[in-house]
């Protein structure tokens, strides 16, 4: 049985321990997680969901809100945190899985680490057997899952109870049954949010607590169907389409998946990423936006269905605007949270730009999807001119990866607005010190 693969896999890994470029992988994931979980902390979605959560004296426990510190239960805590933590469209993702992996399984197992008092470096190494196996099943469940499912809902649960599981130290039945409860549970559909919609991140949420318990159950000795993830009637026959389990479990750690993300680069949906990148190309080649006829983007089918909103209105909506986000690039310079700001979604020159943009699928890049997500931006100027610049990439992909510093830039620039240089360079410092850190309980409020 595939789930008891992997629980074989995370128990006998222990023995080895992490190698140090795995743990800073996994540090890394955490550094940006954390910048993402407070730019989204102010947010609608999250500010609702903490006063829905706290009222009536829920701000009592061991696991902390991020940021601010307040304490509430271990569940509730990975539940407001992984859904803040997907709201700002700054978390990373893994490609071959069309998945986001660090929202739910960071923010279930930081949620876990501090109730149990556990150290930076259990932290770091449970994150990384948590993406390790949420990203085999999200792998092997594309590309027919994402069709309907919302990955990070659904295998996130999975990959959040893996993480938990591995934190708590659960032996080889244990984890088992954890990871089995976890995928019963999965849940999210893609159509939540192709419209403006608060679903979306509570998807990460959810699959955050959902995998959080999953583990704890588990370790009081609750069971869980263990052919539920490649039985006949389990999660692969009844959300995807033949998913290669064998492919799955083959070469586990070789290598970690944690050493593979894409780190975003910008706030906006990954499927906009390689259009946003041609476009930001075109912009420092001289191209300007005064003298735009014609903006048109060629991409993969999918980007054109998630993120095809040709006259967005909200911020939400613009994120999910290819139009809209190749447009701010050219004239922004830039498609982080300022380019979602009401007055630049109401600018007249923007809004020009978006209605001389198209968006079509090509079939080359439909071809190469998952695996490549590629975009062609031509801008034809007023004299005819054609300008265009091809992305077979992303920046922040694992082959064109963001340095250690551009992480600490973008770290900055997501938490500085809400924590202050001040708190921002606490909270930072922190927490590039998790590896030496002797509990995470010591972390609680960090640049609050």
């Amino acid at each position: 049985m595939v789930l008891r693969r992997f629980a074989e896999f995370a128990v006998a890994e222990r023995d080895r321990g992490l190698g140090p470029e795995v743990q800073q992988a996994a540090n890394r994931a955490v550094v940006d997680w954390f910048a993402a979980t407070v730019a989204g902390s102010g947010m609608d979605a999250a500010r609702i969901m903490r006063a829905a959560l706290l009222e009536g004296g829920g701000t009592a426990g061991p696991a902390r809100l991020v940021p601010g510190g307040e304490g509430t239960s271990a569940r509730t805590a990975a539940l407001i945190n992984a859904t803040a933590s997907h709201i700002a469209e700054m978390d990373d993702i893994f490609r071959e899985g069309i998945y986001h992996p660090g929202s739910p399984t960071v923010g279930a197992v930081l949620a876990a680490a501090e109730l149990t008092g556990a150290s930076g470096a259990d932290l770091l190494r449970a994150v990384a057997v948590g993406y390790e196996i949420g990203d085999r099943i999200a792998a092997a469940m594309q590309p027919a899952h994402y069709s309907y499912w919302h990955t990070t809902g659904t295998v996130g649960t999975i990959g959040a109870a893996a993480g938990v599981a591995e934190l708590l130290q659960l032996d080889t039945e244990q984890f088992a049954h954890a990871l089995a409860t976890a995928t019963t549970m999965a849940a999210g559909l893609q159509q939540a949010f192709r419209s403006d919609a608060m679903s979306k991140p509570l998807h990460a949420g959810h699959a955050a607590e959902q995998g959080l318990l999953a583990a704890q159950l588990a370790a009081k000795g609750f069971t869980g169907a263990l052919d539920v993830l490649d039985g006949e009637a389990g999660f692969g026959a009844a959300m995807g389409k033949s998913p290669d389990w064998d492919a799955a479990v083959a070469d586990l750690a070789s290598p970690w998946g944690v050493t593979q993300p894409t780190v975003k680069n910008h706030s906006c949906c990954g499927h906009t990423f390689a259009a946003v990148d041609a476009a930001l190309e075109l912009r420092s080649q001289g191209v300007r936006t005064d003298d735009v006829r014609e903006i048109r983007v060629a991409t993969y089918t999918m980007a054109t269905k998630v993120a095809g909103n040709p006259n967005p209105k909200t911020a939400f909506e613009a994120k999910f605007s290819t139009a809209y986000c190749v447009a701010a690039a050219l004239e922004l310079g830039s498609v982080r949270l300022r380019a979602f700001e009401e007055e630049r979604l109401s600018d007249p020159r923007l809004r020009d730009l978006v209605s001389r943009t198209t968006v079509e699928a090509a079939p080359e890049y439909d071809a190469a999807f998952p695996g490549q997500r590629a975009a062609r931006v031509t801008v034809v100027d007023r004299t005819g001119t054609e300008h265009e610049f091809v992305r077979t990439t992303r920046k922040g992909d694992p082959d064109d990866p963001l340095t250690d510093a551009e992480l600490r830039e973008k770290f900055d620039d997501l938490t500085v607005p809400v924590l202050g240089e001040a708190g921002s360079a606490e909270l930072s410092t922190a927490l590039w010190g998790l590896p030496d850190l002797a509990d995470v309980r010591d972390m609680a409020g960090r640049g609050a």
